[in-house]
């Protein structure tokens, strides 16, 4: 783990320094825990998925985007989901004053007394397919380099570099085009990488090796 603390962020950004996990609290602030509940409570009214609730996220300026908390992220993404699904109007998010709306029927408020159990139970994303999986275990893959105009769950530091199919986990949600509302499956697999492949001989703390679980439209075989 020692050099994840070297991993750096995106280029020009510097490195990563993270607070020592034994002593960095789950939440840094009172409002942080409010933003969590009440995207949660927000996400059980089943008008978005989560792919579609980190693109909301990502849909703003780079610069922005840099420049908030993780928490003022979280409130980005659920103003914009809102607002988009007609939950909440703009005005009544900048007054902060409710308006009258039509009971919607669809709606199914997530209460106090189930949340304990809907946590503990959580939410599989396990999604049959018709095909085959591509790849096998011992199969040397290389990840694909260009990057989706969209939502992805791709690292860019993994991009262009070449790994080992490690396991094969079945079948998921593709979370791209999950986060466009459209759900689909996709084969997933765990792909080991050495850290030489990723980092080159810059990487401290010495060889390791690192697993990373990667989607089937990711990866491309080298032969």
């Amino acid at each position: 783990m020692r050099a994840a603390h070297d991993l750096g962020g995106l280029q020009g950004l510097g490195p990563i320094a993270p607070e020592p996990e034994k002593s960095e609290p789950v939440f840094h602030a009172e409002w942080e825990k409010r933003m969590f509940a009440l995207t949660l409570a927000c996400g059980f009214l089943g008008q978005w998925n989560l792919d579609e609730s980190r693109h909301a996220r990502e849909r703003q300026r780079s610069e922005d985007y840099l420049k908030n908390s993780y928490y003022e992220n979280w409130w980005v993404g659920l103003r914009r989901l809102l607002i988009e699904k007609g939950l909440v109007s703009e005005r009544e998010l900048n007054h902060a004053r409710p308006e009258a709306h039509a009971e919607p029927s669809a709606l199914s408020p997530l209460v106090a007394e189930r949340v304990a159990a809907i946590l503990a139970k959580g939410g599989p994303v396990t999604m049959p397919v018709d095909r085959l999986p591509g790849f096998a275990v011992g199969d040397r893959v290389r990840v694909k380099s260009d990057a989706p105009a969209g939502h992805t769950r791709i690292p860019g530091y993994i991009r262009g570099r070449i790994g080992k199919v490690v396991e094969h986990h079945g079948s998921h949600v593709f979370p791209d085009t999950s986060a466009k509302g459209q759900r689909t499956g996709e084969h997933l697999f765990s792909v080991a990488f050495s850290s030489e492949a990723v980092w080159g001989g810059s990487a401290s703390g010495g060889h390791f090796v690192l697993r990373l679980d990667m989607w089937e439209p990711y990866l491309d075989r080298v032969l």
